[in-house]
């Protein structure tokens, strides 16, 4: 059974920055998503198998930066320059992909497993 765990969520200022993880039991196609209260959850980043291919919402783009490294080490989120609207719960996603795929994936219906979220709350 894969396993997504993620990690580093919590409160911050406006202007202030926190990164997130999410650790998985293998390899896959990951994404991160929000769902703030009473709204979709939508769609925040994704990174390919590879790592090569990248993807932003257009909400994030230029303060958010997704990475990973090698193997099975985990996926970051990094966000800076926070806002009062980035407060939500943040999932992580993953989908398994063909090794070294390139394919990154913005639709929650393309991903098969998904973390238990972690809560980001930024105070104006």
């Amino acid at each position: 059974q894969v396993q997504l765990v993620e990690s580093g969520g919590g409160l911050v200022q406006a202007g202030g920055s926190l990164r997130l993880s999410c650790a998985a039991s293998g390899r896959y196609a990951m994404g991160w998503f929000r769902q703030a209260t009473g709204k979709e959850r939508e769609f925040v980043a994704a990174i390919s198998w590879s790592g090569g291919n990248i993807a932003y919402g257009d909400s994030v783009k230029g303060r958010f930066t997704i990475s990973r490294g090698d193997a099975k080490n985990p996926v970051y989120l990094q966000m800076n320059s926070l806002k009062p609207e980035d407060t939500a719960v943040y999932y992580c996603a993953a989908r398994g992909a063909t090794y070294l795929s390139g394919s990154v994936y913005y639709r929650r219906s393309e991903y098969h497993y998904w973390g238990q979220g972690t809560q980001v709350t930024v105070s104006s």
